[in-house]
């Protein structure tokens, strides 16, 4: 306890004395800052750690601690009480059998055959994560007094204050609540915002994890189709009235499969529709930090341009770190966000404290950036291996969009293909490959692969791996 309370009694020296720097003047040093109060470098830097996730100042691995720029004015408060009717409004739909299907979640999980190139995979490869920083941060963790005590049912205060400030605008830690990553997040979401029987608007093609969680909940997904610029405003509009759905699912950044971004000029509309149908949004933002090294800004997340209460906001840091690091967090604002604490709680009680502190002391520590730079110009470089490769070797792939971010390519078959019959071919030639009729809620328009080459080992096995696949190609189209 007593080294807790020396960060504490640190960080507030620190805070009060942060006006004698301007914004983006530099602090002094950590050594001064040991040898002024008489801590240790573990307390100086915890308690520089504090007021990064605090916003008060900002560190540069090799820099230093420089105070951050002023916050910028809050954002009005918005008018959530529109969702006291959103939230009682049943109705009584027909009764959906609560059938669960997981194979099109099975397909990225489980494990190929020693020699399989797996292009099925939905995580980093061993090679990409970061597990040295993860094994430090899990032993300083478990080091931490009270690591291993009762944490908030909400998470973590700083894992909470951490996760609003990468979502933005004027989402706050009070409406954040950390979550065993994103599946779980998205399980809790579907389950308080429609009753079984509801229908659940999907964008079309989807993650079929979401559609196995939506059909397990006896929820009925409805399709919504996307193009190149994410979901169609006028399609979903359409599909509101149709329908008088609760709810609507969709991951804006790098879609999965078709890694799609929601344009600009239909940001504010699908927000727009879905607050004139008095229904939710939920934003699943499970890909931001795999952005590939070429990309150009992003786009905020929804919920950071929704003062209405509109967005329940998922994310998760498993993609961009381990599939065993099972940390993500649920961002909503209004009486929403106490129904969706009151089903975590009963579901899963809370996140384990060492993996919540672990988390925090992964992403405050300088290997972090440099994992996420060295993730980006990797994934880029996997990308345009893949792509050269495909031109070269499968130009019949028809490739419609190459993303900047995420970790996978959604080529569209030959019309008429048999993906069951390529996928069993492509296994034999040594190579594992994702049908696309998963990824659908209805029947697909067309056949397709998704193709990850973020499992693989690297670029070598990325052209070898296209190699076996022309030859299940030529097998099964001719």
């Amino acid at each position: 306890m007593q080294e807790r309370s020396s960060v504490a009694e640190l960080a507030e020296q620190l805070r009060r004395e942060l006006d004698r720097y301007s914004p983006g003047g530099k602090l002094p040093s950590s050594r001064a800052l040991v040898e002024r109060f008489r801590v240790s470098p573990v307390t100086v830097s915890r308690a520089l750690a504090q007021l990064a996730a605090e916003g008060l100042v900002v560190t540069r691995p090799g820099a230093g601690a420089f105070r951050a720029q002023p916050r910028t004015a809050p954002a009005p408060t918005g008018d959530t009480s529109w969702q006291e009717v959103a939230l009682s409004a049943d109705g009584s739909p027909d009764s959906v059998p609560r059938s669960v299907d997981a194979s099109g979640v099975l397909v990225s999980l489980a494990a190929p055959p020693p020699g399989v190139i797996e292009f099925n995979g939905g995580y980093l490869h061993p090679s990409l994560q970061p597990e040295r920083a993860m094994a430090a941060a899990l032993s300083r963790a478990g080091r931490r007094p009270g690591a291993w005590g009762r944490p908030p049912m909400e998470g973590l205060p700083e894992l909470r204050e951490w996760f609003a400030r990468a979502i933005g605008g004027a989402v706050t830690a009070a409406e954040v609540l950390v979550t065993a990553g994103g599946q779980s997040a998205l399980t809790t979401a579907l389950r308080a915002l429609a009753p079984p029987g509801a229908p659940v608007l999907v964008e079309s093609p989807t993650y079929p994890g979401m559609l196995a969680i939506a059909r397990a909940a006896g929820l009925r997904p409805v399709p919504v189709p996307v193009d190149a610029d994410g979901v169609r405003p006028e399609l979903l509009a359409d599909a509101f009235r149709a329908t008088g759905a609760p709810v609507f699912v969709c991951q804006p950044l790098f879609q999965n499969p078709t890694g799609a971004v929601l344009a600009p000029g239909r940001r504010a509309e699908v927000l727009r529709i879905a607050r004139g149908a008095g229904a939710f949004v939920v934003e699943d933002d499970f890909v931001r930090r795999l952005v590939h090294e070429d990309a150009g800004p992003l786009p905020r997340p929804l919920a950071a341009d929704d003062p209405d209460g509109v967005v329940v906001h998922v994310s998760s840091l498993t993609k961009a770190t381990s599939p065993s690091f099972r940390v993500g967090a649920l961002a909503a604002r209004g009486p929403v966000l106490e129904r969706l604490r009151a089903i975590q709680i009963v579901d899963t009680f809370f996140v384990p404290r060492p993996l919540q502190e672990a988390a925090l002391e992964l992403v405050g520590s300088p290997a972090w950036p440099r994992h996420l730079r060295a993730v980006s110009a990797e994934l880029r470089a996997r990308r345009e291996t893949l792509t050269g490769a495909l031109g070269v070797h499968l130009p019949e792939l028809e490739l419609a969009h190459v993303p900047s971010g995420g970790y996978h390519l959604w080529p569209r078959l030959p019309d008429g293909t048999d993906e069951a019959a390529l996928t069993a071919a492509a296994l034999r030639a040594g190579v594992a490959v994702t049908p696309g009729r998963p990824y659908f809620s209805a029947e697909p328009p067309a056949p397709h692969l998704r193709l990850s080459f973020a499992a693989v080992a690297g670029t070598g096995e990325i052209t070898e791996g296209v190699r076996r696949l022309r030859t299940a190609c030529q097998e099964v189209l001719g």
